[in-house]
């Protein structure tokens, strides 16, 4: 149970609760005693009456009827008690579930962007849900269980060995044989359980990936394939689940088998010793077969329990997998940092770990505040690996980035964030409102500032035009829009943030270039003050800038304004040739 060390924080937050439930199941199981003395006691008068010891038909009856009112009473106060004793125990397990997923959530948040390119989305959210569920189970209903078993198992054979120690002795013989058993079931449970969570990520994942591109699944008719893939899986899932049970179907049968041993035992060694008059009533018999039968039920769930915790020991080492991880881009300032926008890179070079590509090559430039950047390059040039590590994505391998004369690590990460306005170049749009999402940048906006900024960003006309209009809710992604107007809500979304740096990654490639030089004029207003970086395949958008970069495989070739890149042969002027014919024809 190494891997379920990690909730004894959990379990020390909401110790005062616990205890509460502990002394509550005390009480109730001591209630729960009660009755099955009370029907002993109620065996011994009738065997009294039989015998001749109690001659009146009366005094039988009115005992009879004392011992049921007894009966009842301790039963209901058992049975109000043992429902205190479950909202204690389930509650705190609710609420320990509620704490792990946040503490999951914010791991997932603080881990860099490396990790979640080395792992799938579904099973990230199979880790989120299905293992903190399983992990829950041993929270909640194990611990209780676990309480309630142990509890009974001290009164009841307290009371057992006072009543009659020998035959305690042979009534508990088989309990070692059920105890090795438990261990043996439990090793494959654990390990069955570890392979059935591991199937069901695959089937998450795979899911989520084809509900993600079902539009590239039916273009391609590719349906009857995904579904083939899906049954697969599916396939895969069942058996291994069917292993899991199969293992866990041991153990009701085993401790009935028992059971039924401890009863035949209590009947024929008690009655033996009623026989011999070592026991002097019969209702001592009676009341062994009760509590034989009494312990029926936790000795089953010590079965139930051993699978709950071995499977949540399975699931809390998948949690613990992610959550030792650390996080590659650490918050190294914890003082505020405000941000004005002077950037500069010195002899900056960068290598993707994952992909082991090196975009960037010993690169240097810088860009004043109230500048505007522009960043041309060819498909894999480095261009966005630029604004990757200004808003520090990823940090650098060497070189230096400083922003305002101060090393990019020395800044506060949050500070250093807040100030930045970034449009990627794969919009992302979340399944919310269109005024939502435009103000994910700024939550506070009022209605005024949203449509502002829409317009800056020459999409109001198009939302005007929706039925909803701003209160439009998208699918999932963005999907309801074409990719024009997901670039221009996105920008929407920048411009409203009001930041030091704003940084464009190709966000206008979707657009018309009517449109485009609508909303360059705008940015080129709205960033007077602020430091602009525009990545673009188009000379139109950075014809403006105050300097352009050229990129060619990592490397700076070219850099000057747009006058003088154009009296240059290289690159760019051959771009900007090739572009103003196309626009000419």
């Amino acid at each position: 149970m190494k891997e379920l060390r990690h909730l004894n924080k959990y379990f020390y937050k909401y110790k005062w609760r616990l205890i509460l439930g502990f002394l509550i199941t005390i009480a109730a199981r001591i209630f729960a005693i009660y009755p099955v003395q009370f029907i002993g006691d109620s065996t011994n008068v009738i065997e009294n009456y039989v015998s001749g010891t109690l001659e009146s038909a009366t005094e039988l009856r009115d005992q009879l009827f004392y011992f049921i009112l007894l009966i009842i009473g301790a039963q209901l106060v058992s049975a109000f008690l043992t429902f205190l004793m479950r909202q204690t125990f389930i509650v705190v397990s609710r609420h320990m579930e509620f704490d792990l997923k946040n503490e999951v959530y914010e791991q997932y948040q603080r881990l860099s962007l490396n990790f979640y390119k080395q792992n799938r989305t579904g099973d990230l959210m199979n880790r989120i849900s299905e293992d903190v569920s399983k992990v829950r189970m041993y929270l909640g209903p194990a611990i209780m269980y676990s309480v309630t078993t142990l509890t009974l198992f001290v009164i009841v054979i307290w009371y057992m060995v006072n009543t009659a120690p020998m035959l305690t002795l042979y009534t508990l013989a088989p309990l070692p044989i059920l105890s090795y058993a438990i261990y043996k079931l439990s090793v494959a449970i654990h390990k069955r359980s570890t392979v059935v969570q591991q199937y069901l990520s695959r089937l998450n994942t795979f899911t989520q990936e084809s509900f993600s591109g079902i539009s590239v699944i039916k273009s391609y008719g590719l349906e009857p394939m995904t579904n083939t893939n899906f049954v697969e899986l599916s396939n895969g899932s069942r058996d291994k689940n069917l292993d899991l049970v199969k293992v866990q179907a041991f153990f009701f049968p085993l401790m009935v088998l028992l059971i039924g041993v401890s009863n035949t035992l209590v009947i024929f060694i008690g009655g033996s010793q009623v026989i011999s008059g070592e026991i002097e009533n019969i209702g001592v018999i009676v009341e062994f077969l009760l509590y034989v039968n009494m312990l029926t039920w936790p000795v089953a769930t010590v079965g139930w329990v051993t699978s709950i915790v071995q499977q949540a020991e399975a699931s809390q080492a998948r949690i613990n997998e992610f959550l030792k991880q650390e996080p590659q881009i650490k918050n190294l300032q914890p003082a505020n940092t405000p941000v004005k926008g002077d950037i500069a890179f010195e002899n900056v070079s960068f290598t993707y770990e994952d992909t082991n590509i090196t975009a960037l090559k010993n690169i240097s430039f810088n860009v004043k505040r109230g500048e505007t950047l522009a960043i041309i390059g060819k498909t894999g040039s480095g261009k966005s690996t630029i604004l990757e590590l200004i808003g520090r994505l990823y940090d650098v391998q060497s070189g230096e980035i400083k922003i305002d004369g101060v090393n990019i690590q020395e800044l506060n990460l949050y500070d250093l964030r807040d100030s930045i306005g970034y449009v990627p170049q794969d919009a992302f749009l979340f399944s919310d409102t269109i005024r939502n999402n435009i103000r994910f940048g700024k939550t506070d906006a009022t209605d005024e500032e949203v449509i502002t900024a829409a317009k800056n960003a020459s999409v109001h006309k198009n939302i005007k035009n929706f039925s909803k209009g701003y209160d439009t809710v998208l699918g999932e992604r963005g999907i309801t829009l074409s990719g024009g107007q997901k670039q221009r809500v996105s920008i929407a979304r920048a411009i409203i943030h009001d930041p030091q740096i704003l940084l464009f990654d190709d966000c206008l490639s979707a657009v018309d270039t009517e449109t485009e030089e609508e909303i360059l004029n705008n940015l080129f207003r709205i960033s007077r003050n602020k430091t602009t970086i525009i990545v673009s395949h188009r000379v139109s958008s950075a014809k403006n800038a105050d300097k352009i970069i050229i990129l060619e495989d990592g490397n700076i070739v070219q850099q000057g304004s747009h006058q003088e890149l154009i009296q240059q042969s290289g690159y760019y002027k051959e771009l900007y040739a090739k572009q103003l014919s196309e626009k000419e024809m």
